[in-house]
């Protein structure tokens, strides 16, 4: 198993990798950048084992990324809700969406970037390819694209 840290490297790419370097933690951020707050439907959407999730999730409250906030009592449940850092990751998320979109899906993308204030697509400037808006995570909806499994 690789490490977690890197130790020796001055490195601010080694030092995000820190945080959001393993395929789960990038995900579970997606999953939080499209609104998903609560521990089930995060499982639900990613199919993720119980013990991983909630390593991930506490070691991105850890880190600053989500915060904790109590929905219910007896028993205690809460929802994960993104700070500013974790808002910040939007750009980075969708990067690897588009890269992703570009080079890893034959079929077209899965996902397709809808702006909320004229129906135009994300660019990788973060604009909008109809109205030229710049976009952010508020400003984005994301639904299934030609590419997207199709559940029998």
């Amino acid at each position: 198993m690789l490490p977690r840290l890197y130790e020796g490297q001055v490195c601010s790419i080694a030092r995000a990798l820190e945080v959001v370097g393993d395929r789960w933690t990038l995900l579970v951020v997606r999953e939080a950048l499209t609104r998903t707050r609560r521990f089930e439907d995060f499982r639900t959407h990613l199919g993720i084992a119980h013990n991983v999730l909630s390593d991930r999730l506490a070691r991105l409250v850890e880190a600053g990324v989500l915060e904790r906030e109590l929905y219910q009592t007896r028993p205690d449940r809460y929802e994960y809700r993104l700070t500013q850092q974790g808002l910040d990751l939007w750009n980075v998320v969708m990067s690897l969406l588009m890269w992703g979109d570009k080079y890893r899906s034959p079929d077209g993308p899965p996902l397709l970037t809808r702006h909320h204030g004229c129906g135009g697509q994300l660019t990788p400037s973060f604009t909008c390819d109809t109205c030229g808006a710049s976009l952010g995570p508020m400003d984005v909806e994301l639904l299934p694209g030609p590419g997207a499994a199709i559940d029998a």
